[in-house]
């Protein structure tokens, strides 16, 4: 019998990717917010509030996983200073839920966590740096990191940054919202202040496979293995994507009125991955070419 993995947030671009990855070898179970399953894929299917404990409890407790991924969470990081409580119940509380019965059934726990973590005044953060969260949204994603280990369950908690690609009936992240700007030849200002490792969701989800394959245990930045800041991110993505880059102006995060504060440089060190997992991270180029070739 094929063993079981529960992927809560299978839905968004990262849960459909780990979906892909996982449902060849295992037995899947794709949870959701979501009425249905919004995409194509052959798994059984539960609605599924992690907020709510006794809905946790009946699903976990009901299926009895080899392994749960959580690729839920509350990522609108603006929205976040003005929804704090909707924001820690989905990233804090729920987070407590699904370690909680995930530890009861003894099986393991691999979270999605963030390089928001870092107040970006270094850059370059590998797995022993110690996080300092700016915005609400990034305390309540390290509160989640903080209630896993706490939880005693075993597990793996993957920070990763800058997460693009291309799956159904998702909202767009910045490499897809960008191409269609771009394609109706619409100006836009990026950032050149603001550097991260853009990641391919394909190439984090067989990063997350290779983890659970090794039986790593513990933190990984898994991500993309080049720093870049956005305004250089934004014109290889129009060099790659063949589109005008002269539509892109360069411009500061602090003319931006965001209402969050962001990590200037929260670059992550993904050498740890690389050498304990031999993951082949891709580079910028590397992970639009990809994605051009599925689009």
């Amino acid at each position: 019998m094929a063993k079981k993995v529960i992927i809560v947030g299978c839905n968004g671009l990262l849960g459909q990717k780990l979906v892909a990855q996982f449902r060849t070898k295992y037995d899947v179970l794709g949870c959701g917010i979501e009425l249905q399953l919004l995409f194509k894929a052959d798994i059984r299917y539960q609605q599924l509030d992690i907020t709510k404990r006794p809905q946790v409890k009946r699903i976990i407790m009901g299926e009895k996983p080899h392994l749960v991924i959580n690729a839920a969470a509350y990522t609108d990081v603006d929205r976040a200073e003005k929804e704090k409580e909707l924001c820690w119940a989905v990233n804090v509380s729920g987070v407590e839920n699904l370690s909680y019965y995930t530890h009861l059934v003894n099986a393991k726990l691999i979270h999605i966590s963030t390089d928001y973590v870092f107040d970006g005044y270094k850059g370059n953060y590998s797995e022993n740096d110690r996080p300092n969260p700016l915005s609400y949204y990034a305390k309540s994603k390290l509160a989640g990191e903080n209630a896993v280990i706490a939880s005693g369950v075993e597990h793996i908690i993957a920070r990763t940054a800058v997460l693009y690609g291309h799956a159904e009936n998702v909202r767009p992240n910045f490499v897809t919202w960008l191409i269609s700007q771009l394609k109706q030849r619409k100006q836009v200002t990026i950032v050149d202040d603001q550097i991260g490792n853009p990641t391919l969701a394909d190439n984090l989800s067989e990063a997350i496979a290779t983890a659970v394959q090794l039986d790593a245990q513990g933190v990984y930045h898994l991500a993309g293995r080049e720093a870049i800041d956005r305004f250089h991110f934004a014109i290889k993505i129009a060099e790659i994507f063949e589109l005008d880059t002269n539509l892109i102006q360069k411009g500061k995060s602090d003319t931006l009125k965001q209402l969050a504060q962001r990590p200037l440089n929260a670059s992550l060190n993904v050498s740890k991955a690389i050498t304990e997992l031999g993951v082949n991270l891709y580079n910028v180029k590397e992970g639009l070419q990809v994605l051009k070739s599925q689009i």
